[in-house]
């Protein structure tokens, strides 16, 4: 019978390569860097949550496995430099996860949206993750391959109880995966969004409350596709 446990449906299928993942020390992020360890990746946790991620790096293993970096996915440098220390310090970089975002004011309508908390949500989910695909792209063109990946949201297909400034930014990242995938695939990079439903991660439950959130998930089954 196959395990339905996919850390242990094929171990080390990640041997060899280096990843970089923005957002990389909390939710999400968090639980790749642990997996993509527990598969055989180097990996580079890059975020602006500097003891989570240290700690977090210290936790996976020694500094020739994983390592933090202080990352501000809203700054070119901040991104350049992430790219160029996990290419310095690994040697390469084949899988590039732009996961990085906030959800924004979730309590507001079209009416009382506040424009710097757009501006600043976009800022953070949709052009922090242009500029880490640039950079990735940078240095896997010349490699001719490697692997561009975005956290999307179910939001981008479905209308719902949430802020228009994260739906928006969910969107647009859609289409930034198309058209990188058109210019990137002759280079035999691939580039692929992962489009989750709500997942119970801290910063939401600080956010929405927990009874809100649980209310938001109820009745929900996921099936793979």
């Amino acid at each position: 019978m196959v395990s339905s446990d996919i850390s242990t449906a094929s171990p080390r299928k990640l041997e060899g390569k280096v990843a970089i993942i923005t957002g990389g020390a909390s939710g999400i992020g968090e639980s790749t860097a642990r997996l993509f360890v527990h598969h055989g990746a180097k990996v580079l946790i890059a975020d602006v949550q500097d003891k989570l991620g240290q700690s977090l790096a210290m936790d996976l293993g020694p500094p020739e496995i994983v390592s933090f970096v202080h990352c501000n996915v809203t700054s070119d440098s901040d991104l350049e430099n992430a790219v160029d220390t996990a290419v310095s310090r690994y040697g390469q970089l084949d899988i590039m996860y732009n996961n990085a975002g906030i959800g924004g004011n979730l309590d507001t309508t079209i009416l009382n949206s506040d424009n710097a908390d757009f501006k600043k949500v976009l800022e953070i989910n949709l052009f922090g993750s242009f500029l880490g695909a640039k950079h990735a792209a940078r240095v896997m063109i010349p490699a001719r391959k490697g692997c561009i990946l975005f956290t999307g949201s179910v939001a981008a297909s479905i209308s719902g109880d949430l802020s228009y400034a994260y739906k928006a930014s969910k969107h647009a990242i859609l289409g930034l995966n198309n058209n990188l995938t058109v210019e990137l695939g002759k280079y035999g990079i691939r580039v692929n969004t992962i489009s989750p439903y709500g997942i119970h991660v801290r910063r939401w439950k600080l956010e929405r409350g927990y009874p809100r959130t649980r209310g938001c998930c109820s009745g929900c089954l996921i099936r793979g596709q």
